[in-house]
């Protein structure tokens, strides 16, 4: 299955970011030409860290999906043909074509520009698909910046090695109490959610999620349901039993 290239991001990706220091960071570590491997627990926010960075950068290529050469090659395409530059030699037949020729146009494509390769669900590569990547880096010379989802980082296969340096890793942290409660708030407000408890019910939910943007997310939405609602009250803590147990999946 090839990616959808996701340019520009939808609002919720550049809005519910909050994430300053981490985009300065990234944005440096690119500017010297090195990549950046992103990590942190589920529901941090590193697609929307990733989406944000991609929207950022003129020459960035996201791609969603990385599961075999050939998803990881149309996904470049077609980011190629969102930047609509008449010196990149996009193929119009790209489907017809071979594996082994997407290759060499993907790669005469790379060196006409500064690009940024910005790599989203590796899925556990395969050694062939960490090998093009690799080679598309021009063997670290283009910087690369892709997440981890598994805390032993095997999901990203033999990548990991490219960024073994700690100024080559970028972790992504639960916001603090107060941050949360302020990106609670705005969610809230930007999808309508009222309640005449909603204060203490926010406050509840950024207690129990110990921050965690995904977890708040999904819980928001769950507030929205009837079965968590009790006239003009939110059922704060049912909704986040039902949360716990799996009921319902971070966002």
């Amino acid at each position: 299955m090839t990616g959808t290239a996701l340019h520009p991001p939808d609002a919720q990706y550049l809005g519910a970011v909050d994430r300053v220091e981490e985009m300065a960071r990234l944005q440096v570590q690119v500017e010297k030409r090195k990549s950046m491997l992103v990590f942190g627990p589920e529901g941090v926010g590193k697609t929307r860290l990733l989406l944000a960075f991609a929207h950022s950068h003129a020459f960035a290529l996201y791609v969603p999906h990385v599961h075999s050469p050939r998803d990881l090659m149309m996904s470049l395409i077609q980011e190629f043909r969102r930047l609509g530059k008449r010196e990149l030699p996009v193929p119009e037949n790209a489907n017809s074509l071979s594996t082994s020729s997407l290759k060499g146009r993907v790669r005469r494509a790379l060196a006409a520009f500064p690009f940024v390769l910005v790599l989203d669900h590796l899925a556990g590569p395969s050694r062939v698909v960490t090998g093009i990547v690799k080679e598309f880096s021009d063997y670290g010379q283009r910087p690369i910046v892709f997440a981890a989802r598994s805390p032993h980082m095997e999901d990203i296969g033999t990548l990991q090695p490219m960024c073994a340096d700690k100024s080559e890793r970028l972790e992504i942290r639960n916001f603090s109490p107060g941050i949360a409660l302020e990106f609670a708030r705005r969610e809230a407000e930007r999808n309508g959610l009222w309640a005449s408890n909603i204060d203490s019910a926010l406050q509840s939910l950024v207690d129990w999620s110990e921050g965690n943007p995904g977890a708040l997310l999904s819980m928001l939405r769950m507030a929205e349901l009837p079965r968590y609602r009790m006239g003009d009250q939110i059922k704060a803590h049912i909704l986040w039993l039902d949360f716990r147990m799996g009921r319902q999946k971070l966002r």
